[in-house]
């Protein structure tokens, strides 16, 4: 049987076992109930992790990321120093799109960008925590249904506006700024016409992005969910592969092009010139999420919600022949083999992931969210700006000219 532990909200370490899989048990941090409302069962949430996982994870030196919409929450997955799973969350309404280098963070939620940064120096920690995220700067983009993003070259952060069909860079006055829309889009509009979902960057540039449909339509995308996804390369313009099926999570890795046909259920590469698809491993769930650690693909998983969106699709059929019930969590997958050599499962009130990442040189993340008081009290100082530049700043910040 799987050992079962409960954790404090927030954040749990399991112990790895010889025999069994590790199961975290949590309440799932819901605000209490309105006075006489009576008390009803409490959420709870459980991941179940596979028993070599956290050996892989020490041995890669890699912490996991990942969010999910559907619970609201981002989940930071480490280890602790005796080798023991540690699980930390914190709270996002609909967080989505993720990025990261390892110092910073960058995640969507419903009508703002977070960026993070570890306020650790290195070498440093704060209660055996080696990364501590800290929410410092926000965009309020509205509620764009924003699904990949990344930072460019320039350091920019770029995303997909899934609802104007483009890809768009935030702004300090408005709610976005275009920088790309496909060639079939006829005009920007809050119609989520193809549902843009996916980016891959080649050199700091996005170099391929993927959509669901080639519609110009309102949500005309609901119509080719079967096999009318393509990847469309952005210099060109042109659609280099077609025939998917809701396909998400392009990334360029080792110079190929991965991605995951979400409707069929396969993880696999892409050869532009060829315009094919070809299919790696089966992901028995609705896949979404894809990021690489060396010779390993992470790939997140969802169970697929009892909605018209899901239904009809091949990924049912695939599960059906394989007597598999769908699943929510992650998988590593073994790119010199196409085999599913770790995996973590979610239970409860979390059944969709959307996007995962690794977090490289990383062994135990934390972040500070909004719904404890710690925020308030952990405290930072940035370095002492010079005295020659400290009247021209101070009057800058005072909207008055500077003496000379």
């Amino acid at each position: 049987m799987a050992k079962r532990v409960k954790r404090d909200a927030g954040k749990a370490a399991v112990p790895p076992t010889e025999a069994d899989p590790v199961v975290v048990e949590a309440a799932a941090g819901e605000p209490p109930a309105a006075a006489g409302t009576p008390p009803g069962p409490e959420p709870t949430f459980a991941l179940t992790g596979s028993r070599q996982l956290p050996n892989w994870m020490a041995e890669q030196r890699l912490s996991l990321a990942f969010t999910t919409y559907q619970a609201g929450k981002l989940f930071l997955i480490g280890l602790q120093p005796d080798g023991r799973l540690s699980v930390f969350e914190r709270t996002f309404n609909r967080c989505m799109g993720l990025w990261s280098d390892g110092q910073d963070l960058i995640m969507s939620s419903l009508y703002q960008l977070w960026r993070f940064h570890n306020a650790l120096a290195p070498g440093t920690a704060h209660d055996g925590y080696d990364r501590l995220y800290v929410p410092q700067l926000a965009y309020t983009t509205g509620d764009l249904d924003i699904h990949d993003l990344t930072v460019d070259g320039a350091g920019q952060i770029l995303f997909v506006n899934t609802l104007f069909s483009c890809l768009a860079t935030v702004s300090g006055r408005h709610s976005f700024t275009p920088v790309w829309q496909p060639s079939f889009i006829t005009r920007l509009a809050a119609e989520d016409r193809c549902h843009l979902n996916g980016m891959a960057m080649d050199g700091g540039r996005p170099r391929y992005v993927t959509a669901v449909s080639q519609s110009d339509v309102a949500d005309g995308w609901r119509d080719r969910r079967r096999d009318g996804g393509c990847v469309i390369d952005v210099a060109s313009g042109e659609v280099v592969v077609s025939g998917l099926s809701m396909p998400h999570s392009p990334r360029l890795h080792k110079g190929i092009l991965y991605l995951l046909d979400s409707g069929n259920g396969y993880f696999g590469k892409v050869d532009p010139a060829a315009g094919k698809f070809e299919p790696i491993g089966f992901c028995p769930g609705y896949a979404r999420g894809l990021c690489f650690a060396g010779d390993f693909a992470i790939v997140g998983l969802s169970k697929p919600r009892g909605s018209p969106t899901f239904s009809d699709l091949a990924l049912s059929d695939e599960l059906a022949a394989k007597d598999a019930e769908p699943r929510s969590g992650a998988m590593v997958i073994d790119l010199r083999t196409g085999d599913a050599v770790h995996w973590l499962r979610t239970e409860g009130i979390v059944e969709e992931i959307y996007d995962v990442v690794a977090l490289p040189g990383v062994m135990r993340p934390m972040a500070l969210g909004f719904k404890t008081d710690e925020i308030r009290r952990f405290l930072t100082i940035g370095e002492q700006i010079a005295e020659a530049d400290a009247a021209p700043t101070a009057a800058k910040a005072a909207g008055q000219p500077a003496d000379r």
